[in-house]
């Protein structure tokens, strides 16, 4: 069967701006593996790579996973307004500089955040209009922590860290236009990309939709 959601978006002679699909969740919860698998899948949509200021995990690539630079450079770029969003998170600056994002909506590509409550709020207070908001809760508590402990990137002590902080990230699910319960990451994932294609089609977002249908009314 035909999937509509791995379609690129030029099936339809329609211009479009492009969308910020944000995914947020308690660390754990599955919002990065969920990222993965649409970045892989579904077409015309591109990866917010964030600026940070943490220091880079032995895995991680420069500039693929973050912008890894220093805090001087991250308070200067305060300082100038260049960011959408930012964020201190355990101890380190988080932050999505504006430019290359305009320029990517402008141009009618949708982009992917991986982005807490507070990155969210900012970007829905000057960009409503751009941006779908998705929200990711776990089934339970006891296997948000057990993801946690399964996945080894962290210490006892910042896996307490991350577990004392999810109840407060859970308490703003309501914010959200979506939310999705990641008890089956599959499911999860299909379920999202049913929101990327339904928002893709909204009347609203087709710039060019009036035009088309009026060439169609007129025979061309």
């Amino acid at each position: 069967m035909f999937n509509a959601s791995l379609a690129p978006s030029s099936v339809l002679p329609i211009q479009r701006r492009g969308i910020m699909f944000i995914l947020s969740s308690p660390s754990g919860a599955g919002k990065s593996s969920i990222s993965r698998a649409l970045l892989s899948s579904v077409k015309n949509l591109k990866l917010s790579v964030s600026m940070t200021t943490r220091p880079k995990r032995p895995k991680e690539v420069h500039r693929l996973d973050y912008d890894f630079v220093d805090i001087e450079t991250f308070s200067r770029m305060i300082s100038e307004n260049k960011f959408l969003e930012y964020a201190k998170v355990f101890g380190h600056y988080y932050g999505t500089p504006h430019t290359p994002i305009s320029e990517s909506l402008a141009r009618g590509h949708d982009v992917l955040f991986d982005i807490d409550w507070q990155g969210t709020q900012q970007i829905a207070q000057h960009s409503r209009g751009d941006m779908v908001s998705i929200f990711v809760l776990p089934p339970s508590t006891a296997e948000l922590e057990k993801r946690l402990k399964t996945r080894a990137q962290d210490s006892d002590d910042v896996v307490a860290k991350r577990m004392e902080k999810a109840a407060d990230e859970m308490s703003h699910w309501a914010e959200y236009d979506y939310v999705i319960v990641n008890e089956d990451l599959d499911h999860s994932i299909e379920a999202v990309k049913s929101i990327v294609q339904g928002e893709r089609l909204r009347k609203s977002r087709q710039l060019s939709l009036s035009n088309f249908v009026k060439d169609l009314r007129s025979g061309k």
